[in-house]
């Protein structure tokens, strides 16, 4: 049961707003098997658990881009099979959750699930975090290499150019010339 869920699928579901890597209620929702109006409720009786910095409510502006680019928020996958395709869209604005929000997640649905999902969810955030910090220094060590070599034909194209120049005319002698 240790791939209770593919990586691959919790890591489409990790998205960049506002700065912050967070989670969607609905994909979270989904990934327990869940509700997302069941998973929202648990929430709302545990909101002291909860601060700004570990979940917030998307603006309309934020839910119109994500729809604009991923085409995500058309069909909850958290909304029962049953209920689903009523409406394309949802009643209220979804909240974000960010990687600690995730984790304070399985203090308030204690299944068994939840907490396999759970732990396949933090070693995403790390996972993501390692390809992070990794890029950053693939991109620093790339950047080394091109300073060092725009010096080094620098000079090789400041003498290609300085042999490119016509040579200068001889100045004509002055004065007899026998």
């Amino acid at each position: 049961m240790s791939q209770l869920i593919p990586r691959e699928r919790i890591e489409s579901c990790i998205y960049l707003i506002r700065n912050q890597k967070v989670m969607l209620d609905s994909d979270l929702a989904a990934l327990y098997g869940v509700e997302t109006k069941a998973l929202n409720r648990a929430i709302k009786r545990n909101q002291e658990r909860f601060p700004e910095d570990f979940m917030f409510q998307l603006t309309k502006e934020e839910v119109d881009l994500l729809r604009c680019h991923f085409g995500t928020l058309k069909d909850d996958p958290g909304t029962a099979p049953e209920k689903r395709g009523r409406g394309q869209h949802r009643k209220y604005l979804p909240y974000a959750f960010t990687e600690q929000g995730v984790a304070m997640l399985s203090s308030v649905l204690r299944s068994r699930r939840a907490a396999l999902v759970n732990v396949a969810i933090m070693r995403s955030f790390v996972r993501l975090r390692q390809m992070l910090a990794s890029n950053r220094e693939l991109a620093k060590k790339l950047e080394e290499l091109e300073w060092k070599f725009d010096t080094q034909f620098k000079i090789v194209f400041d003498l290609i150019h300085e042999l490119m120049q016509p040579p200068t005319p001889a100045r004509p002698k002055i004065g007899f010339q026998g």
